[in-house]
């Protein structure tokens, strides 16, 4: 089995994909702030959950070298 460079590619795309989540999360929280409690709850359980949905494709491809199972 040779090595292949998808596995660096993807973990570097990994790391980006949470670098810009934070940062969008961040920015959004000044808004967020003056929201009552409750309100903030399910926006920060949301995105908490959300950034992982577009890495099981990207895990896939890491290891399979295709979007689709």
């Amino acid at each position: 089995m040779n090595p292949t460079w998808r596995k660096p590619f993807g973990m570097a795309m990994i790391l980006l994909l949470i670098v810009f989540w934070a940062g969008l999360v961040g920015k959004l929280s000044t808004y967020v702030a003056h929201w009552p409690a409750l309100a903030q709850a399910p926006f920060y359980l949301f995105a908490g959950i959300v950034w992982i949905l577009p890495l099981k494709p990207l895990l896939r491809w890491m290891e399979l070298g295709r979007w689709r199972a």
